[in-house]
């Protein structure tokens, strides 16, 4: 897998970091508290209000600001860190004047003989001591939950033999408090309901119709708005009479949702994806059984598949397995090829991702095969770069603050990968290629099996990090605002694996600047000699078949 470096700027600016809960004064929380409110049907809900007052123990540090001329203290601040209050402290405590004044001072050389030959102010650590104070924590807020009932889960889509029911769930988390009912909009008519509540849904076109509801709380307080977009179209098929489903919310439970379409805000096709983007019900229904000539190969040089009986020892002058040797070896190759199956079906389940596209993945980067030689730019299973891990750790954040703490200290990670420095970001992306890496040439079959079996999910996140740059690449480049298909999404995000978002970002510019829909056909006509390599690439994972 090619990338690379792409606006880092844009990147910087546009993939904002998560900001921890703020802890609030007292004062603050009683003040917020007597003013909630519960949203009446239609109305913009009030949205959560919640704190709770704990006492919290912490160290308290003061230090004095103290004159030179004769040794008086001007002004005493308290911190609660460790090392010397920052100007904006002893600002906020002295004021601007003494601040200025002591910012203005120069050292003196004379401190030591005669103190008060010398001009302005110094700081001066007076003690610690431990202390408590009071602070208002936020509460976790009521959330809305979305299923769905009348339908069942058909490639990656619900199919419902009749017109279906949403659900919708309110969920109250603070013990003793209940959700005393919903409200929402759809399609902009108000709606009341229970903490449980059925809507009755109907046909749509092909955009769907907007759904907008929140939670009311016997607290006092409101959910959140939130939304969810539902399509309800039949099937075009004339001697079918089912109806299609498809649901874009955050707040949905249930089986995953067609891979990336939350991430995009896109629908999938109606009637259900294409094989290649599919998630089967079983990990079983991955098994493939495809000769593999380099997998052959490797299997049968590790002494896993037995071609003794091969003039040729099952091997060509060119490394690959001969028609001997893959023959020989066809038993282990269908054994190794799906050795893998029930890791990528779980990291499917958990990360979203379509199970048969990362099989299909696999399948082109490496054959199944994680050994690589040393020295080669890509390792694993997915044959990572260290472009690759960049786009992994800038783009998907849950990841990143997973794996971050396991190779930096916490307190860096705290920061963001996009604001690290060149070395901790360097060393960040070569522990993450490194993870994945399962060559190990004193291991048996020189393979880190356990390293290979834990890289699947890596992998699977790393797909998930490509569809959120994907996105933001296509916003850049999409002049005219056209419509992308779903489809044609996963397309431009196996360019973005593949050849890196550089590639992807020249040829959306150009296709949309030429007024062109942004499409494959278009899109790809416009890859540049260096990067044609990726539409081979898109043409071999698309087209793979269990």
């Amino acid at each position: 897998m090619m990338a690379e470096s792409f606006i880092r700027v844009m990147e910087t600016r546009i993939r904002a970091g998560w900001t921890a809960i703020t802890l609030l004064f007292i004062l603050v929380a009683v003040s917020a508290i007597g003013t909630r409110r519960v949203s009446a049907a239609g109305e913009q809900p009030s949205g959560p209000d919640r704190f709770t007052v704990i006492t919290q123990g912490y160290t308290s540090y003061e230090w004095w600001l103290t004159t030179w001329a004769d040794n008086k203290v001007a002004c005493s601040i308290n911190v609660d860190h460790e090392g010397m209050p920052t100007g904006s402290e002893i600002n906020s405590v002295c004021g601007a004047t003494l601040y200025t004044k002591w910012s203005a001072t120069t050292p003196c050389d004379s401190a030591e003989e005669n103190p008060t030959a010398c001009q302005g102010y110094y700081l001066v650590f007076f003690k610690s001591e431990p202390a408590q104070r009071e602070v208002g924590v936020a509460q976790p807020p009521p959330v809305v939950w979305v299923t769905l009932n009348g339908c069942v889960p058909f490639n990656s889509t619900f199919r419902c033999d009749t017109l279906p029911t949403l659900v919708l769930t309110g969920e109250e988390p603070i013990q003793g408090e209940q959700i005393i009912g919903l409200a929402g909009r759809m399609d902009g008519v108000a709606f009341t309901c229970d903490a449980v509540c059925q809507v009755d849904l109907t046909p749509t076109d092909s955009n769907g119709l907007l759904l907008e509801f929140w939670a009311n709380s016997s607290y006092g307080d409101s959910s959140v708005l939130f939304k969810a977009r539902v399509r309800v179209v039949a099937s075009d098929n004339p001697t079918d009479l089912s109806w299609y489903v498809d649901i874009l919310s955050t707040q949905w439970r249930g089986v995953p949702l067609a891979g990336g379409s939350q991430i995009w805000g896109v629908f999938p096709p109606v009637g259900g994806v294409p094989v290649w983007l599919s998630t089967p019900i079983r990990a079983e229904d991955l098994t493939t059984n495809i000769p593999y000539e380099y997998l052959a190969a490797d299997l049968i040089k590790q002494g896993v598949a037995d071609a003794s009986t091969c003039t040729d020892s099952g091997l060509l002058e060119n490394g690959l397995a001969s028609p001997c040797g893959l023959e020989a070896a066809r038993s282990a190759v269908n054994d190794w090829q799906n050795r893998f199956d029930d890791l990528i079906f779980n990291a499917a389940q958990e990360t979203g991702m379509p199970a048969q596209l990362l099989k299909n993945l696999f399948s082109r980067e490496s054959q199944f095969w994680p050994g690589v030689t040393i020295g080669t730019p890509e390792a694993g299973l997915g044959q990572m770069t260290n472009g690759g891990a960049d786009t992994t750790l800038l783009w998907n954040r849950p990841f990143y603050e997973q794996f971050c703490p396991s190779v930096l200290d916490g307190a860096i990670c705290s920061q963001g990968y996009a604001h690290l420095n060149t070395g901790q970001q360097d060393t960040l992306r070569n522990a993450l290629v490194s993870s994945v890496d399962a060559f190990c040439p004193d291991c048996p079959l020189g393979i880190d099996l356990d390293r290979a079996e834990k890289s699947v999910r890596v992998f699977a996140e790393t797909l998930l990090a490509n569809c959120e740059q994907t996105g933001m690449v296509i916003d850049l480049n999409n002049m005219h605002n056209a419509p992308v298909a779903y489809v044609d999404l996963w397309r431009f995000t196996l360019v973005n694996y593949n050849a890196g978002p550089g590639c992807l970002g020249l040829a959306l510019y150009t296709t949309s600047s030429s007024g062109e829909s942004l499409d494959w056909e278009h899109v790809s006509s416009h890859l540049t000699p260096a990067c044609q390599g990726a539409f081979d690439y898109v043409s071999d994972v698309s087209s793979a078949s269990p």
